[in-house]
């Protein structure tokens, strides 16, 4: 990509945003970042060589601009970004500027839930078969700062989100993963249409050579396979596959070509619930795509050890056992932390709902949680959903730590206290990861009081 000489705009000033124009002012690029946010309201860090505007956007009518660089936050349909393609002005996110630099083979990570899990797992299952491995994306570590240091003999893994996705334009991952399509982020994109539309993204560019990684259990992500131009690969819980990667008796099986072949006993994987042997066997699908042994793949499975705020186990005390999982920002994903579990459930729900449902979350809780502590933005939305299902334990916090402190009074011995909130944290945090920690730090508060 020649950016010799252009003016850019990078729009939105939060982490990708800022990664994308520290990366342009460094090759000379004349850049400006921008954000409606004033600078009180943003955690600017060290920005050597670039033009800030904040409180408002440029015009981009002018004939400055020879690119717009979009931050994944930034609705690809906002006026400014509509106005500067009527312009002419290419628009393209961070992950897609990152990818005009690429040079290593690219393992690509979507889906509605469990993203930031496979990607991370598959992390280390290269790591094993001893490729030097870098964990990018939307899982935290922006790809443009660190795209430059890999080459053709390493690996890339990158978790990327439907708002990374929607403004690809050239975007090829070697092999790329949709583990499932629930309702989701339905308060940007409009539709379910819309929503698994910005999700094929992820594959629209690949070539029959590449490989496109599908849940054949969930009937929106195997549809897929007549869209995508890449080989596919099903991976399946529920199904013994004619070829892809499955469950049988206990065992993960990989059949290719007629031959079947053992991975790892399922009990061997450390990860609890359902969903994440979901993920483990999407793993194994990409990683033998790449032609991944067996011994790593096993060795990967059975001592990655999970992500934070999700499914983290914080503590124990007086016999309860305290589980952040924070990163559960949809009701479909919360409903996948409940059937983790066999104890009973003191479960902390609630927060900003950015257009889902609660009903069939609430139904699924009628069979796991003994006590509901609601709180955030949508607390009596959940409410009314937990009274339809026949929920009667159900106590209203007016905050986490008061959450958490209600929570240590009703939990009994051998119970679970599950923060899994099945919202965005937008209405009290910044992010799912300011959320999980201080619940986190709650709660180990609480267990240096009880000795």
């Amino acid at each position: 990509m020649d950016l010799q000489g252009k003016n850019v705009l990078v729009v939105g000033a939060a982490r990708s945003g800022q990664a994308a124009a520290r990366f342009l002012a460094a090759r000379g690029v004349s850049v400006t970042l921008t954000d409606t946010r004033g600078r009180d309201d943003l955690q600017l860090g060290e920005l050597p060589g670039v033009n800030l505007v904040l409180g408002g956007h440029p015009d981009v009518t002018t004939g400055r601009w020879n690119l717009v660089v979009v931050s994944p936050g930034v609705p690809f349909g906002a006026p400014l970004l509509v106005q500067a393609r009527r312009e002419g002005i290419p628009v393209i996110g961070e992950l897609e500027l990152a990818w005009r630099f690429v040079r290593a083979p690219v393992v690509a990570v979507t889906g509605t839930n469990g993203k930031t899990t496979t990607t991370a797992l598959l992390g280390e299952v290269f790591r094993q078969a001893g490729f030097r491995t870098l964990v990018a994306g939307n899982i935290g570590v922006p790809l443009i700062s660190e795209v430059e240091k890999y080459g053709p003999d390493d690996i890339i893994v990158v978790e990327a989100s439907s708002f990374q996705l929607e403004s690809v334009r050239e975007f090829r991952p070697r092999v790329a993963v949709i583990l499932n399509l629930t309702p989701d982020h339905l308060d940007r994109h409009g539709s379910m249409e819309n929503y698994v539309n910005a999700k094929a993204a992820i594959f629209a560019n690949q070539r029959p050579s590449d490989w496109t990684v599908l849940n054949y259990d969930n009937p929106r992500t195997a549809a897929l396979a007549r869209r995508t131009p890449g080989t596919v690969i099903f991976f399946s819980r529920r199904h013994r596959l004619e070829q892809g990667v499955f469950v049988h008796k206990g065992q993960i099986l990989v059949r290719d070509n007629g031959v079947e072949t053992p991975v790892s006993a399922t009990q061997a994987i450390f990860l609890p619930g359902a969903h994440n042997l979901e993920n483990a066997l999407a793993a194994v699908a990409a990683g033998w795509a790449l032609n991944v042994g067996v011994a790593p793949l096993a060795r990967a499975l059975a001592g990655f050890r999970g992500v934070p705020h999700r499914l983290e186990v914080i503590g124990q005390i007086g016999g309860v056992r305290y589980v952040n999982d924070s990163k559960a920002t949809n009701p479909e994903a919360a409903c996948r932390a409940l059937e983790a579990y066999a104890e009973p459930i003191v479960l902390i729900a609630g927060g900003r709902n950015k257009g889902n449902d609660f009903n069939a979350f609430m139904e699924k809780a009628r069979e796991k949680v003994r006590v509901l502590i609601v709180l955030g933005e949508c607390a009596e939305e959940i409410v009314r959903a937990a009274e339809r299902a026949g929920i009667r334990q159900v106590l209203r916090a007016a905050d986490l730590p008061g959450a958490v402190a209600l929570a240590r009074n009703v939990a009994l011995p051998g119970e679970v206290v599950l923060l899994s909130p099945a919202c965005t944290s937008w209405d009290m945090f910044n992010n799912y990861e300011e959320r999980g920690d201080l619940f986190r730090r709650v709660v180990q508060e609480l267990a240096r009081e009880a000795g």
